[in-house]
């Protein structure tokens, strides 16, 4: 238990006699006359108790009572005063004194007070001291249930994404079966159509107007046609020839192809790389047709101009493309739904050309995501792996 006790009194007589008693029953004691004096002794010996004059000079003790109270609150003070009235005793008790003595006073009265103070400066200390471990705990605990809360956030949406990669999986699966029968039985009265509008092309050549009929029957043909390969892409490999590929070429190559276009549009086209990447084994046609599909699609929604952004960086053994525009945005309601084939929000498209990009980038082992950036526009996040 702390035994230091600070006497602050202008009359010697009273320091000199208090400090005597108190040194004789085991405290250790340090004077002051003045009340600046007694600030600096309690700042560098932090005492328990003050034992401080009512009536002194410079500095009265009701103004030194507040000072010591605010600025040194572990130090509990009682007053010496020759005055006994009940409004002074009150002035007192309301200041932040612990107890207040009569003078003159009995050196056992002395005694006791100090004895009772120190008490209950113990277990208010104490409590002080549970009350401070206990909002500790509790900032414990609380940050404790934040991170439980986050983790679970994050598990919650990686099991999302796992769930969504299955359903992208089993549906391309699906599509595979469904598109080659569709294509096996599709194409062969489409050929017919096909052969039989050149025939009949052949013997119309005399009338301009069955000539363009006929042309028009061919020209929905080869389109049919054309919309079959594409669905077949999205569900199987094409032909295809694996060698060691810089993907940074690639992208460059696919963004040149789109230069004119983005300067008609006035779109901003920023590439950037971050360190070398490695080579890596992949057929260039596949990883030309990934990043085409999203520049196009980054260029059509930003007609007014805007930036398309696109970063190479690589670490873990992972490849990380990521294209990024200022576009609209996706609606939250379709970011689940743009790898499925036939999800189209253009008027004239086909929805094939990201369920492709999905393929490609599973035939890799990879990951893409597609998320609404903050300032507005769309991200797409593709994660390749290294060897």
């Amino acid at each position: 238990m702390n035994k230091k006790v600070i006497v602050i009194d202008d009359e010697k007589m009273i320091l000199d006699l208090t400090a005597m008693v108190l040194q004789h029953r085991g405290y250790e004691v340090f004077t002051a006359d003045n009340a600046l004096d007694g600030y600096e002794i309690i700042r560098r010996e932090q005492p328990a108790i003050a034992l401080l004059d009512y009536m002194m000079p410079r500095v009265n003790g009701l103004t030194a009572l507040r000072e010591i109270r605010q600025r040194f609150p572990s130090t509990y003070v009682i007053m010496f005063t020759g005055k006994g009235s009940e409004e002074i005793a009150v002035e007192l008790m309301k200041a932040g004194a612990a107890d207040y003595i009569l003078k003159p006073f009995s050196n056992a009265n002395l005694v006791d007070r100090i004895d009772a103070i120190l008490r209950l400066r113990s277990i208010e200390l104490r409590n002080r001291e549970l009350l401070e471990e206990r909002e500790k705990l509790l900032e414990e605990i609380a940050e404790w249930n934040r991170e439980l809360e986050r983790r679970v956030a994050e598990k919650s949406l990686e099991l999302e994404r796992a769930h969504a990669e299955i359903l992208q999986n089993e549906k391309l699966a699906a599509l595979g079966h469904l598109s080659a029968g569709m294509a096996h039985e599709i194409r062969n009265p489409l050929n017919s159509i096909g052969l039989f509008a050149q025939i009949l092309r052949s013997g119309v050549e005399h009338d301009p107007e069955m000539v363009s009929y006929t042309a028009k029957i061919i020209n929905e043909v080869e389109r049919i046609d054309d919309i079959l390969v594409r669905l077949l892409a999205t569900s199987r490999r094409s032909p295809f020839q694996l060698r060691s590929i810089h993907v940074q070429e690639v992208i460059r190559q696919v963004v040149a192809s789109f230069e004119e276009q983005a300067r008609l549009q006035q779109v901003e086209l920023v590439t950037e790389q971050v360190g070398e990447p490695p080579a890596i084994l992949a057929d260039g046609d596949e990883l030309a047709q990934i990043f085409t599909n999203l520049i196009a699609n980054a260029l059509f929604e930003m007609r007014d101009g805007g930036v398309l952004e696109i970063r190479l960086e690589h670490a873990d053994r992972l490849l990380t493309v990521t294209v990024g525009d200022t576009g609209k945005g996706i609606p939250p309601e379709n970011l689940t739904k743009i790898f499925d084939p036939f999800f189209t929000t253009k008027e004239k498209g086909t929805g094939f050309g990201l369920s492709v990009v999905l393929r490609i980038v599973k035939t890799y082992g990879g990951r893409i995501r597609a998320e609404n950036r903050p300032g507005g526009g769309t991200r797409f996040v593709i994660d390749i792996p290294l060897g």
